[in-house]
């Protein structure tokens, strides 16, 4: 008989009741393993496609503002999936622009500047105004401006607190 179990039978119901106890909870860890795994795999294989070419769309008019590849990550909230045809005709003929980050015109082997804005409305990508220096805190610091830029109103000072009195 093996030496390292003990001799009296009440210590031998107890560890049997321990182990026992202990092969229901790992039976049961299995359980939820393998139905975990069933779940995902059906999941897996019930997933949707993922689409290859993604519009975004305008939150004002709907409309559509870029043409992003299916896993973009700069494609925003408001996109809806398009075809390969579909994504081509937006870049050619609509003139949408193309992600400048996953490039699906490169990857849609368009060539040449046929995704620039034409016939949409706002300045040509080649009529945007010029940076002017212009003086904000007098001759020592200058910066480049825009008109209309946000940075042409003079920033409110900083604040200093005054030293706490002790």
């Amino acid at each position: 008989m093996p030496d390292d179990l003990p001799s009296d039978l009440d210590r031998l119901h107890t560890l049997r009741t321990w182990h026992a106890m202990w092969l229901e909870r790992i039976d049961r860890q299995i359980a939820y393993v393998r139905k975990r795994q069933a779940e995902e795999e059906r999941g897996r294989r019930s997933r949707p496609r993922p689409v290859d070419w993604v519009v975004e769309l305008s939150r004002a008019t709907g409309g559509p503002l870029q043409v992003h590849d299916g896993a973009c990550g700069m494609k925003g909230k408001r996109h809806r999936a398009v075809s390969r045809d579909e994504a081509r005709r937006l870049l050619t003929t609509d003139a949408v622009p193309a992600c400048p980050v996953c490039q699906p015109d490169t990857q849609l082997r368009i060539i040449g500047g046929l995704t620039a804005r034409r016939n949409r409305p706002g300045p040509a990508s080649n009529d945007v105004p010029t940076a002017e220096p212009v003086d904000v805190d007098g001759p020592s610091r200058r910066l480049l401006v825009r008109p209309g830029d946000h940075r042409d109103r003079r920033r409110p000072p900083r604040r200093r607190h005054a030293p706490l009195a002790g």
